[in-house]
């Protein structure tokens, strides 16, 4: 059999939507062999931004490790990191295309740093390949899309880990580990915290990007002119590209969150309700947000803020001396944190520190799993980037399944969880500091979505509105555009 060509790549991949690049088929030379104990791991990375830079940064110093491509559809990004591989390391491979590097034998690994919205099919397509994938958080752009992943590295036999770095943090893990353990009582709620100011993406006339390949770009999304002024970064603030504040920071809040509560599935019940407030400016994702987990007993609580404590000044309130970071909440006191974390008694007393690491391990811990195959090494495998992802999304979801609503029925639909109100009421009273009346500026209010975990499905809406289910379980898959598809069948 040949060698698969770009070509034949390239045509297989622009099939009708349905078809799949099945890598069962594909000739041995294109799939990379087992890495030996003493060879270097080959890596390709996609997306050299700011997430992909410091993943480039970090492995030109390793002497177990050879850049071997690097891939952006911004040709500005990538000869810019390609002159930085150069100047220490033998020139990798290139390209702008990443169905390109799927074909090639010489890499064992891939680093997906690319948007959200490129984030699953990149991966399939890599574990379809034969190769190992590291991809950033969140793990998925929609809830559908996790399941895939799963299926595709079991069925190829593939190590993927999800950048959600704060598994590895040391700190961290040993503060979860201290309220797991009782020392501080029962476990009462955890508030994450993302309290980040964030410039406004202005408006302009709609444009096309003439420095890249829009096409591309877009890959599952639909090819739409822009009306905001800066291409990178900002897709996270539109729903096309990106999962807003919830789906960025939140991946890592909620994941942190869920593993002080021990859970290892979706709650049963999620709430989302915001707004975009301040300055006026393109984004369609909230600057002020809740999202509410209903975990029996012990619920989860994310909120986001990006208007500053009052007006006239640029510093941002705080949780618990947080900004950005997890409380959870015990009968005995708090421990609070994200890079090490403290705990604290009832009356804010220090009673034990616990130092981290900024979860440094991370890629090591996904490079180790390469080179042993054993899936149970992998600190972010899979089913754990999609439980948290998916609690992203489920936030999202009942947001944008939502309708306007004043404080009284805000009060109303978080009622049953007593933090979750008490976060509402500081929300809204932060909202009037800054001259915001709620019932004028009014949020969304999302219905409460009735969760069936194993099945990735939205069963009801509290609303009873058969509207409003129909919005939330399309908003479950989406749609992809061909030739950019995941197949039902990986």
């Amino acid at each position: 059999m040949n060698p698969l060509n770009r070509r034949s790549f390239l045509q297989t991949a622009a099939a009708v939507a349905g078809a799949r690049w099945a890598a069962a088929a594909l000739p041995g030379s294109v799939r990379a062999a087992p890495v030996g104990a003493n060879d270097a791991i080959r890596v390709a990375i996609i997306g050299l931004g700011i997430m992909g830079h410091g993943h480039l940064k970090r492995l030109l110093g390793r002497k177990d490790v050879r850049v071997a491509a690097l891939c952006d559809v911004d040709p500005r990004a990538l000869a810019r990191a390609a002159q930085e591989a150069d100047a220490s390391h033998a020139a990798p491979f290139t390209c702008t295309d990443a169905r390109e590097l799927m074909t090639r034998p010489d890499i064992d690994a891939i680093i997906i740093a690319s948007g959200n919205h490129w984030h699953a099919l990149l991966t399939v397509w890599g574990c379809q390949a034969g190769k190992d994938v590291y991809v950033e958080k969140p793990m998925t752009h929609t809830v559908w899309e996790g399941r895939k992943i799963i299926e595709a590295a079991e069925k190829y036999g593939r190590m993927v880990q999800v950048g959600t770095q704060y598994r590895s943090e040391t700190g961290l893990a040993a503060g979860i580990d201290y309220v797991r353990a009782g020392e501080l009582g029962k476990l009462q709620h955890v508030h994450a915290v993302s309290y980040l100011a964030r410039k406004a993406s202005p408006r302009r006339d709609p444009w096309y990007p003439d420095f890249l390949d829009y096409n591309l770009f877009c890959g599952p999304t639909p090819v739409i002119p822009l009306e905001r002024a800066e291409l990178h970064w900002d897709w996270h603030l539109s729903w096309a590209t990106g999962n807003g504040i919830l789906g960025n920071f939140g991946a890592h809040l909620l994941d942190i969150a869920r593993r002080f509560v021990g859970a290892e599935a979706a709650p049963r019940r999620v709430l989302g309700l915001g707004g975009r407030y301040g300055p006026d400016d393109i984004a369609d994702t909230p600057n002020t947000q809740i999202a509410v987990y209903d975990y029996e007993g012990t619920p989860v609580i994310f909120e986001y803020r990006a208007l500053p404590a009052k007006p006239g000044t640029t510093v941002l309130d705080h949780v618990k001396g947080l900004r950005v970071g997890v409380v959870a909440h015990c009968e005995g006191g708090y421990v609070a944190g994200a890079v090490g974390c403290t705990a604290y008694d009832p009356a804010g007393k220090i009673i034990r520190k616990f130092g981290g690491d900024g979860g440094r391990g991370h890629l090591d811990n996904f490079l180790d799993a390469v080179r042993s195959r054993r899936t149970a090494d992998l600190a972010a495998p899979p089913m754990a980037g999609h439980v948290t992802a998916a609690m992203c999304h489920y936030g999202n979801i009942s947001l944008r399944a939502g309708e306007a609503a004043g404080a009284a029925a805000i009060a109303r639909a978080v009622e049953p969880v007593p933090a979750a109100a008490e976060i509402a009421r500081s929300v809204l009273e932060h909202l009037k500091i800054h001259g915001i009346d709620p019932e004028r500026q009014r949020m969304a209010l999302g219905p409460w979505l009735v969760i069936d975990p194993a099945n990735d499905a939205i069963t009801q809406v509290s609303s009873r509105d058969p509207a409003a289910l129909a919005r939330a379980r399309y908003l479950l898959h989406e749609a992809q555009r061909p030739p950019f598809v995941i197949p039902e069948k990986v």
